[in-house]
């Protein structure tokens, strides 16, 4: 087997090598350099034609390529923007008030207020009769003593009826 896999090897690389004679047999003929000043020039001018050629078409395969890349990156944009796969930048923390942030929006011409605590109702606060007993009555230590046996029980009777 591997004496048929050495021979296999053996036929393709000669095969490789008739095959880039014959290529450059078609392509570069054998250099013949002219004896005289007048075919000297001629030859140079007929390399000259073949190298524009060959940079005209260098370009066009370029301007080509980079067309083709270009609509390669939008599509590959369309297909992120179809996805709904964005990059989300990390959003950084910003310490501003509110009248600098519309200043800054809106420029130095614009008086605008965002004075929110200036729109709150004032709200006065009502004594209830619970929070006036239990001012009055203070620390629950003190009044253990008047509450301690019958006068204290006598005291709290009175002050429910009444």
């Amino acid at each position: 087997m591997l004496q048929i896999a050495a021979t296999l090897i053996e036929k393709e690389t000669a095969a490789k090598e008739a095959e880039k004679a014959n290529y450059l047999a078609e392509h570069c003929p054998p250099l013949s350099l002219p004896h005289s000043m007048q075919e000297l020039q001629e030859l140079c001018k007929k390399l000259h034609a073949k190298i524009e050629v060959v940079d005209e078409e260098r370009y066009d395969i370029e301007a080509k390529l980079q067309k083709t890349t270009k609509e390669l990156e939008d599509l590959s944009q369309k297909l992120f923007d179809l996805r709904g796969k964005f990059k989300r930048p990390p959003l950084r923390r910003v310490r501003m008030s509110a009248d600098a942030m519309l200043r800054a929006l809106l420029g130095s011409k614009h008086k605008v207020c965002m004075d929110l605590r200036a729109n709150l109702k004032q709200v006065k606060k009502e004594d209830t009769e619970k929070e006036k007993d239990l001012r009055d009555v203070g620390d629950w230590r003190k009044n253990i003593e008047e509450k301690s046996g019958m006068e204290g029980r006598k005291k709290m009777f009175e002050t429910s009826e009444a």
